[in-house]
């Protein structure tokens, strides 16, 4: 039944986190539906959406998606960040940040919804030095993100990317998947060492997050821009949902 259950959503979270990230809404509410306690939920949800985004990752960077500067920017900022968020994470509560979440993803939503065109922001060019320092800080605040609160990482980094550091829509996603593969499998190590994986299970989710990854870097390599922004918007819906949902059971404790 966990298979039933896991399997198929694990398939759409791949779909939907290869275009505009977020997948891990849908994949980790599917590990406590099928019953997995939460700790096993967190690490085999992280084995699962660790393979996908690998092979997301390869098929970016063979399609040319992803800048060397960038990226070489971007990683250790992403991973100094998750380490101080997850660390801020055990002695402050997110609560704060969740209300915060509530009143910025109508704004973020809005702004997506009166951009025709993500690809719009790099036609403007600015200095490369400043568009990598802009990207590593983006990398750092969004890494910290990351680690003390996770949930919609990869979306974030999607609009921050294109909005902020000018880069093309194809580049920011290029960017985005080698953030993620890395704090991801930094997180999955930690996961694995406490033992809280259930290995068959996160193998076979892996399989079929892999698929949905795959065909989804396809979608996005034929599409690009006019698939992300609508998917964008649904995984903010999701995010929204789940901020509100978080809050009310704060408030109900």
């Amino acid at each position: 039944m966990e298979y039933l259950i896991i399997c198929p959503l694990a398939f759409v979270a791949g779909f939907v986190d290869a275009i505009a990230g977020g997948g891990g809404l849908i994949s980790l509410p599917a590990f406590v539906l099928a019953g997995l306690p939460m700790h096993a939920s967190l690490g085999t949800n992280k084995l699962s959406n660790s393979l996908g985004t690998l092979i997301a990752t390869i098929r970016y960077a063979r399609a040319g998606y992803m800048v060397r500067a960038f990226v070489l920017v971007a990683v250790p900022c992403a991973l100094a960040g998750s380490y101080a968020g997850s660390n801020a994470a055990l002695l402050a509560s997110d609560t704060a940040l969740k209300v915060v979440m509530l009143v910025a993803l109508p704004a973020m939503a809005a702004f997506v919804l009166r951009t025709k065109d993500l690809d719009s922001f790099a036609r403007t060019a600015i200095p490369r030095r400043r568009a990598l320092c802009i990207t590593a800080a983006i990398a750092l605040g969004v890494g910290f993100y990351d680690g003390f609160y996770g949930p919609g990482t990869g979306t974030l980094l999607m609009l921050a990317l294109t909005a902020l550091a000018r880069q093309d829509v194809r580049t920011a996603a290029g960017t985005t998947k080698a953030i993620n593969l890395s704090t991801n499998l930094a997180a999955l190590a930690v996961f694995l060492v406490n033992g809280v994986v259930v290995l068959p299970l996160g193998l076979a989710a892996g399989a079929f997050n892999i698929a949905g990854n795959y065909l989804g870097a396809g979608a996005f390599s034929g599409k690009g821009s006019a698939i992300a922004r609508p998917i964008m918007l649904v995984v903010m819906a999701l995010f929204f949902c789940k901020v509100i949902a978080d809050l009310a059971g704060e408030l109900c404790l």
